[in-house]
């Protein structure tokens, strides 16, 4: 729960659930986290084996995401948590 219960944890693993991300990506889908608490936040999920980065030999350098194994265990947790949401904010339109 404490890996889940971050500001922004959630909405990036929601992000991330259809396959790997570059940084850019992630920024459309989630514009409202800035650059640097995005960047602390996937470092964070990195650092606890949530995600793995891999750094593209490009130029410019090209950093994409993907959830491990390990980060694709929450998923079912978050598309409950989406789930409900969904179906208050359907009883509040009502």
């Amino acid at each position: 729960m404490g890996l889940l219960g971050g500001l922004w944890t959630p909405e990036l693993l929601w992000a991330l659930s259809d396959g790997p991300r570059r940084f850019s990506e992630l920024r459309r889908n989630c514009p409202y986290i800035s650059a640097k608490v995005m960047t602390n936040k996937l470092r964070e999920l990195e650092r606890r084996n949530v995600l793995t980065r891999t750094a593209m030999p490009t130029s410019p350098p090209t950093v994409e995401y993907e959830l491990n194994p390990h980060g694709q265990e929450l998923l079912p947790a978050i598309r409950t948590i989406v789930d409900v949401g969904s179906r208050l904010l359907l009883r509040e339109a009502v």
